[in-house]
């Protein structure tokens, strides 16, 4: 049975070369409406995980959540994706470094740009300051982490870093971190403290 996340692998085997046809076909089927461009799944984790939290299918409702691996990758799937090909919404998120990669790339393949959101530096960093260090922290050792946390804090490299940088960091040390606490930190936020990029992603789908 065909689901969004064949659609996802079908996308991004169609941005690596493959042939495109069976990315037509299940757009086909699902009615895919529109493509949320990321960078990577921590970003995606984030989206679905406030998707979730708001009572939102975004599959059902013809939404395709798309990691793709790196912002200079944007160019290639709004080409794919975008009014010359499969003509579908492009919306996304994006930090504030990579901004030029998607003007770039959107702009090249006819896109709207005005759809995309803009993170401060990334969205790691939006969601440690809407929730404050000390509730990170505390988030942290619920999951168990409080050691591996306080080993990275005695680095010498972090001691010219602000708490909120240190915190950052650490989420980008290890393998799958990010992406875990993409959905952790979104699930502790409160409802009015949700960083406007984020909030303005989901309230645009």
């Amino acid at each position: 049975m065909a689901d969004m996340e064949s659609f996802r692998e079908a996308v991004t085997r169609w941005a690596a070369g493959g042939p495109g046809d069976p990315a037509r076909e299940l757009a086909a089927r699902l009615s895919v409406r529109t493509a949320v461009l990321l960078e990577g799944l921590s970003d995606a984790a984030a989206v679905s995980a406030l998707a979730a939290r708001r009572g939102r299918n975004l599959a059902a409702e013809g939404v395709c959540v798309l990691p793709m691996g790196g912002a200079m990758s944007v160019g290639r799937f709004a080409h794919l994706l975008g009014p010359s090909g499969l003509g579908l919404r492009l919306t996304g998120l994006c930090d504030e470094a990579e901004r030029d990669y998607y003007v770039r790339g959107l702009e090249r393949a006819g896109a709207a740009q005005h759809g995309f959101f803009v993170c401060a530096a990334d969205l790691e960093d939006e969601l440690i300051r809407a929730l404050g260090v000390r509730r990170v922290e505390d988030l942290v050792r619920a999951e168990g982490e409080l050691r591996a946390l306080q080993t990275f804090l005695r680095q010498p490299a972090q001691r010219n870093r602000t708490s909120q940088q240190q915190l950052r960091r650490f989420l980008g040390t290890k393998k799958g971190r990010k992406i875990h606490y993409g959905r952790v930190l979104v699930e502790a936020l409160d409802p009015d403290r949700i960083p406007a990029p984020l909030d303005g992603l989901l309230t645009s789908l």
